[in-house]
């Protein structure tokens, strides 16, 4: 398996939001364009079962470095979409 880079060569941007929108449960939860429950419960035990996996195969140092990793990834999504909405609110009261 090749492996993918995280991060873009020309742009210097993260990747990740883009491999993510190509997961096959993430394309079928998006077909009808509502997340249900069981959508989000799905993807929780998705996620769970893989840092399960992943976590076993650390030692401490790396463990902290994918730790800081998953924080900055986390606090960057919930930035991103935090700022879009925004965006979207502003240009909808611009009338």
């Amino acid at each position: 398996m090749t492996r993918k880079s995280w991060i873009d060569p020309d742009t210097n941007e993260p990747l990740i939001d883009e491999y993510a929108k190509q997961l096959d449960s993430f394309v079928r939860a998006f077909q009808d364009g509502v997340i249900s429950d069981k959508e989000i419960s799905d993807q929780e035990a998705r996620l769970v079962e893989v840092m399960k996996d992943v976590e076993e195969g650390l030692d401490d140092e790396t463990h902290a470095k994918v730790t800081r990793l998953l924080c900055e990834l986390n606090a960057y999504d919930i930035m991103q979409f935090t700022y879009e909405m925004q965006k979207m609110r502003a240009s909808m009261f611009r009338g």
